[in-house]
């Protein structure tokens, strides 16, 4: 682990002496010489943390599409703001009368979502076990046998718009497009699963999980030999949607992840059905907040609740397996916290907030969501390594903040990556990537054993991403030798 060592202040850190490598040989020219980057938007900004020294950089202050780095803004602004123990509720109870004779509730049982955003996660099995189980026993247990009323998943708590507005409508039907609700389940994730037979045929669906989620699909899939490039095309809150692209031929079980459309529905749809098969009656459909037009906040009495893991670990999972929904749901919850108000532009504010509190270098920053997954999100590698500079140096949940990112060869997104073994203990960073980008942003430690801090983003790069990848390792690799 680094050690946090104290250095010079962060205004004097912004006002050192920039240094840019020169001189034939260096791996950093040799990168940016090959034809590869003739077009693209290359920003890099290594500095010794201990010193404040620039012992690297290039185009620190342009701004670049960050992807999911931009997912280290976030969180270290939940962190700070939201602190590492904090956890989200799900409330189980109802409103309307409850007849302790008869056991009939004149009212709706209602589930009020509380914003937790790995509510069921496959990331969590162990913390969420029998869950669904586990609310319909006491709900039992508090004297309810019959329903004059629905059951209402309440997800008022974040605003209606899951998606940020700045996404591309061919992620929203994906699993790394899932939108953030105040009442999420299930990484708001389903699983879509085939058969598929000769090149050119159309795949079969055999099956969809979970097995309750009601959903109409247009399959317009081809199978064509190898090919893993089928997609998803639907909206929130709709039942129907589009399956495209190429699958691979003659499988016994393939799978596509997609987004689940409304995940309040789907637990209500659940919770009806598991109440049913107790022989509890049930007058209503199953419903949400959003359809009834209004909120559980009136005469809620409770029965039962669900806490999420703290903060530390939904954001440990975050960064070493990049969960956009996750990112997107702290967002909104800063923003919720800060000005009562759970939505993408709320989050943001609050985490603007977060940086002019905290004299973070934030020129060239545009943030539009949490995840990164807007390609209007723009960022620094200057200012990104001023943020990574406060939260070792100034932040007392660097510790939280450090132990969520990956280590290079071993861990999360950096499993595959810098396996060099001059890696081997020296780095622990976030990756960023998507079309033509690729980006990354952490910590590493020099053979003389000095910290060091750096950010390296390159935009529209032509070639392939592999032997990108490969020249940022040999740029990462020279500095750890030579400093």
């Amino acid at each position: 682990m680094i050690n946090r060592i104290k250095t010079l202040p962060l205004f004097l850190f912004l006002l050192t002496k920039m240094v840019v490598t020169q001189g034939q040989g260096k791996s950093f020219d040799i990168f940016l010489a090959d034809s590869s980057m003739s077009n693209a938007s290359v920003s890099l900004c290594i500095i010794n943390s201990e010193t404040g020294e620039r012992i690297m950089e290039h185009n620190s202050q342009r701004s670049l599409t960050p992807a999911s780095i931009l997912k280290l803004v976030t969180t270290a602004a939940a962190l700070e703001i939201l602190g590492p123990e904090y956890t989200f509720r799900t409330q189980i109870g109802y409103t309307g009368s409850l007849n302790k004779l008869n056991g009939r509730l004149s009212g709706n049982l209602v589930i009020r979502g509380g914003g937790d955003p790995a509510l069921g996660s496959d990331y969590f099995t162990e913390h969420y076990k029998n869950f669904i189980n586990n609310w319909i026993s006491e709900i039992i247990k508090s004297g309810i046998k019959e329903i004059k009323g629905r059951i209402i998943c309440d997800d008022s708590r974040y605003d209606y718009q899951p998606v940020p507005g700045k996404w591309q409508w061919e992620d929203s039907g994906n699993y790394y497009g899932a939108g953030a609700y105040g009442l999420s389940v299930f990484d708001n994730t389903c699983r879509i699963h085939f058969t598929t037979s000769a090149p050119g045929s159309v795949p079969e669906i055999t099956r969809i999980e979970p097995a309750q989620y009601i959903y109409r699909f247009t399959n317009r899939l081809t199978s064509l030999g190898n090919s893993d490039k089928g997609y998803i095309f639907s909206a929130p809150y709709s039942n129907s949607g589009w399956l495209t692209g190429t699958i691979p031929v003659n499988t016994d079980d393939f799978i596509l992840k997609g987004s689940i459309a409304d995940p309040p529905m789907l637990l209500a749809q659940i919770i009806h059905a598991g109440l049913d098969s107790a022989g509890i009656m049930i007058t209503g459909e199953p419903s949400t907040a959003r359809l009834e037009g209004q909120s559980s906040g009136t005469g809620f009495i409770g029965i039962t609740e669900t806490l999420s893991p703290p903060l530390k670990e939904i954001i440990r999972i975050l960064n070493y397996e990049s969960v956009n929904l996750y990112a997107e749901h702290l967002l909104k919850e800063m923003g919720l916290v800060m000005s009562d108000e759970g939505s993408t532009g709320s989050g943001t504010k609050a985490i603007e907030g977060f940086f002019k509190e905290s004299g973070i270098d934030t020129g060239g920053f545009f943030i539009k969501d949490g995840s990164g997954l807007s390609r209007t999100n723009a960022v620094t590698s200057a200012g990104m390594v001023s943020l990574l500079r406060y939260m070792k140096e100034d932040s007392p949940h660097y510790t939280e903040f450090f132990n969520s990112l990956p280590e290079a060869g071993k861990t999360g997104t950096l499993t595959s990556y810098f396996k060099d073994p001059v890696f081997d203990g020296r780095m622990k960073a976030k990756s960023g990537s998507m079309e033509r980008v690729r980006c990354y942003a952490g910590y590493l430690v020099s053979m003389a054993g000095h910290e060091l801090i750096f950010c390296i983003m390159i935009n529209n790069f032509s070639g392939s991403s592999a032997e990108v990848i490969k020249s940022i390792e040999n740029v990462l690799k020279e500095a750890i030798l030579s400093n």
